[in-house]
């Protein structure tokens, strides 16, 4: 059994542009012109690029121009004769692609390395009209381990296997538990308490969109959304049809890449050919895969509605693609596409690249209208073990970014970490005790549903399988967002929009068993805990999901994003002078709050220290005994922070 850390960030790169698009009247000052060439790889050639322009720049530029302005950037690049597979191109060899939704334009070219691609990019960016340009990177599902699978025959009624196996499920209070085939019991600690408020809370009213792989038929999936989702690939390479046009249905083709035409072009010794992963259809079904209904495995958020689109297949998927999936399923249009009947509450996208992902980003750009629509976007941070700020959309201004642990809690090996992670879920640890090596365990996987063909959909072949990555973790937070939406919809209660959604998942997580040797977010994500403060109950099972500070320790490397919260307590016993809570150190800025016997929140709170920096402080003279609660909030984004509560010793 091959395991590869899935998927690296593919990347034939790739990226739209124009130039050259006329001003409909002069501009008296212009910024700076920007490109991101942060994806760019020595490994990759691109020959896609996306272009934006500024405001006031007439729509009404014919195509020939901007080809023109564009062809004329490639002259000044040195990039008239490019060679290409030892082949001299002879003309520019710009042609137009499309307009997208958020109103940037991909052109392609000739195949450009590296050097060539940012050297185009500088010149295209030159043009007074154009304010961002950045390649259009071919993304992957950032799957995963493949475990293995088991056939629906194998499974009895009642959800059996949800207790065997899914103890991704649990509540993570270190219950031994012994999964599937496995002989030996573990601890688990990385439960994402999925089964508590099932009562309340199970999605029911609420659309999540799955932008992936798209969907297969499936006995134990609701999928009648999937003739209304949308297969948005626009390369015939890529979706496997006969054309380059996107289609109804957000059906899943299959993405294998064991035969040609993708074995010879997106293959090599480190990235092996490859069967169809199915992934959108286990993504799925973590988040919605029906329960108690006499056969096969529990979703979290089992009654809601998957919208399949389908964004990814043989060998990736393009970012422009992508885009244009997030506003669609986001309630936005797309030229030459059916409006969404059916807009999404939730998006839960595990999949990712490489590079920085910045607001002017296409990537950023989609988002940033999904957020303005109220829909909560969750995406997988990355399985690169390495910093999440370099990857997209992981790093894209207001996602909910999230890790992934094993069943102990542990970080798992591959999952990426730092300021970008909002917040840790179940992925799965892949070995025994979630070590970085050994031997494959049950417990060490997330099971869902797949399909069994090893190419094309069989519709007759389902199966149930495993596998682990942050790809895994991601729809257990956006199942769980799904509940909460849900619930607060059947009790009457005002939505939340997605900084609020953001908070609230960060601000109930349950913390981690010990330190992770890593930032990953504010704990593990805690479901029962996030529907209990919706609904303007404790914080989770036990009203106690802060992390308890003792007198005089101290926590460090606290770190977070943009509106990410952390909750502590600590108890103060009677007579005591002083209550001394701070925090310092590190980079970035917190403000803190503070309240006895209650959680605070950044507008309500009875004591508060904001300023700009870490250093933050709040002293009580004789405070009344009590167990205190600081709420450390991020206004951009921290690491390494230290916080503190001290009072005199008795």
């Amino acid at each position: 059994m091959l395991f590869t850390l899935h998927k690296r960030l593919l990347g034939a790169a790739i990226l739209a542009t124009f130039s050259g698009v006329l001003l409909a009247a002069p501009a008296p000052t212009v910024s700076a012109p920007h490109f991101n060439a942060s994806s760019l790889t020595t490994s990759q050639v691109y020959d896609r690029f996306i272009v934006s322009y500024r405001s006031g720049t007439s729509d009404a530029a014919t195509r020939n121009a901007m080809l023109q302005s564009v062809s004329a950037a490639v002259g000044r690049a040195g990039l008239s004769h490019v060679s290409t597979s030892g082949a001299t191109v002879g003309s520019s060899g710009v042609s137009y692609v499309r307009k997208l939704a958020t109103g940037a334009h991909v052109v392609r070219t000739n195949k450009l390395t590296k050097i060539q691609a940012a050297a185009l990019m500088k010149q295209i960016a030159a043009d007074p009209a154009v304010s961002h340009v950045e390649p259009d990177i071919r993304v992957r599902a950032i799957g995963d381990f493949r475990g293995s699978t088991v056939k629906v025959a194998d499974f009895t009624p009642n959800d059996p296997y949800y207790a065997s196996y899914q103890w991704h499920f649990q509540s993570g209070d270190g219950t031994m538990q012994t999964v599937g085939h496995d002989t030996s019991g573990y601890a688990n600690r990385g439960g994402a308490d999925i089964a508590k408020a099932w009562d309340v809370a199970d999605g029911l009213g609420v659309t999540v969109a799955v932008l992936d792989t798209g969907l297969t038929h499936h006995p134990d999936l609701d999928t009648s959304l999937g003739d209304a989702g949308y297969d948005f690939i626009s390369d015939a390479f890529i979706s496997g049809r006969a054309t380059d046009d996107r289609v109804p249905g957000g059906w899943d083709q299959g993405d294998w890449t064991t035969e040609d035409p993708w074995l010879s072009q997106c293959t090599d010794s480190s990235d092996p050919p490859e069967d169809s992963s199915w992934h959108g259809t286990h993504v799925s079904g973590t988040i919605a895969e029906l329960t108690n209904n006499g056969t096969g495995l529990a979703g979290s958020a089992h009654a809601a509605k998957v919208l399949p689109v389908r964004v990814l297949g043989h060998c990736g998927g393009y970012m422009s693609d992508i885009a244009d999936g997030i506003e669609w399923a986001s309630g936005g249009h797309v030229d030459g596409v059916t409006d969404n009947a059916n807009p999404a509450q939730v998006i839960s996208m595990s999949l990712g690249g490489g590079g920085v992902c910045e607001a002017s980003d296409v990537a950023g750009v989609a988002i940033s209208d999904a957020i303005s629509r109220g829909v909560t976007v969750v995406v997988a941070a990355g399985n690169s073990s390495d910093d999440a700020a370099n990857y997209t959309p992981a790093s894209c201004p207001g996602v909910i970014s999230v890790s992934s642990v094993g069943i102990t809690g542990k970080r798992a090996f591959y999952s990426n970490f730092g300021s970008s992670v909002a917040i840790a879920a179940p992925g799965g640890g892949i070995y025994a005790n979630d070590a970085s090596s050994g031997t494959v365990v049950a417990a060490g996987l997330v099971w869902s549903t797949l399909n069994g063909s090893l190419t094309a959909p069989d519709e007759s072949n389902y199966v149930y399988g495993s596998m682990a990555g942050t790809s895994q973790a991601t729809p257990h937070v956006s199942g769980t967002v799904a509940r909460v939406i849900g619930a607060l919809k059947a009790a009457g209660l005002p939505a939340l929009s997605p900084a609020a959604m953001k908070s609230l998942i960060t601000s109930t997580a349950r913390p981690f068993p010990t330190v992770p040797d890593q930032p990953i977010g504010a704990g593990i994500v805690d479901a029962a805990a996030a529907v209990n403060q919706a609904l303007g109950g404790n914080s989770g099972g036990d009203g106690n999901d802060a992390t308890v500070l003792n007198n005089g320790d101290t926590l460090n490397g606290i770190s977070g994003g943009v509106g990410d919260s952390r909750l502590y307590q600590v108890t103060v016993p009677a007579n005591t002078s002083a209550l001394v809570l701070r925090t310092y150190g590190g980079t970035g800025d917190v403000s803190l709050y503070v309240k006895r016997d209650a959680i605070p929140t950044t507008s309500v709170y009875d004591r508060s220290s904001v300023h700009t920096g870490n250093n933050e402080s709040v002293t009580i003279t004789r405070p009344v005994a009590g167990t205190y609660y600081l709420l450390i909030s991020g206004v951009k984004a921290f690491a390494s922070v230290s916080v503190q509560a001290s009072y005199p010793a008795q």
